[in-house]
Formats: C-alpha cells, sequence, structure tokens
C-alpha cells in the first residue's frame, strides 16, 4: 500500500521536526511526496528529505515526488541537490 504526504507550503526550520516525524512514521512503506503547495523550502527541510531519499533507497522502497511545484524544482536545484530526485520514477529531470 503506498502513503501519500501531501508537503506544506513552507518547509522551514519550524516545519522540520513535524516532516520528519510524519516520514519516520511511514518508514518501509512505498511513499509519495505531493509538492504542489511548497511555496519556500529551507536547508534543514532539504537535508530531511535527501536523508529520507537515501533511506528509503537502502529500504529497497520507493519514495517519489509528485506534482512538484516551480517555486520547489527551483529551490531544490538552487541548493544544489540533484533535480532528478524530483522527477517520478523513470523520468529525467
Amino acid at each position: 500500500m503506498s502513503v501519500a504526504i501531501s508537503l506544506p507550503a513552507v518547509l522551514d526550520l519550524r516545519a522540520a521536526e513535524p516532516l520528519k516525524t510524519q516520514l519516520l512514521a511511514v518508514r518501509g512503506q512505498e511513499t509519495t511526496l505531493d509538492g504542489s503547495d511548497v511555496e519556500r523550502l529551507g536547508g534543514l527541510c532539504l537535508q530531511v528529505l535527501l536523508s529520507a531519499l537515501a533511506t528509503w533507497r537502502a529500504d529497497g522502497q520507493a519514495l517519489t515526488f509528485i506534482n512538484v511545484s516551480e517555486a520547489l524544482a527551483s529551490q531544490w536545484s538552487a541548493f544544489g541537490a540533484s533535480a532528478a530526485d524530483l522527477a517520478p520514477q523513470g523520468q529525467l529531470a
């Protein structure tokens, strides 16, 4: 069974702990992250999301972004993170 998580509009310092908790609660399950509402991405939430990507891969599970907003994509890339991580599985960014 796949789990869907909608990311909040502001992924800042205050959002990092709740995001981490939410992700840990569904660890081991195929998960989609809906980024359609994201307007701002901070460094700490970026780290949480990158850690989640690595964890899901190590667990052999899919963690996929869907409906990635322009703001999320541009700020993700501005931090130097790979845009390929935001692409649906099997597609290149």
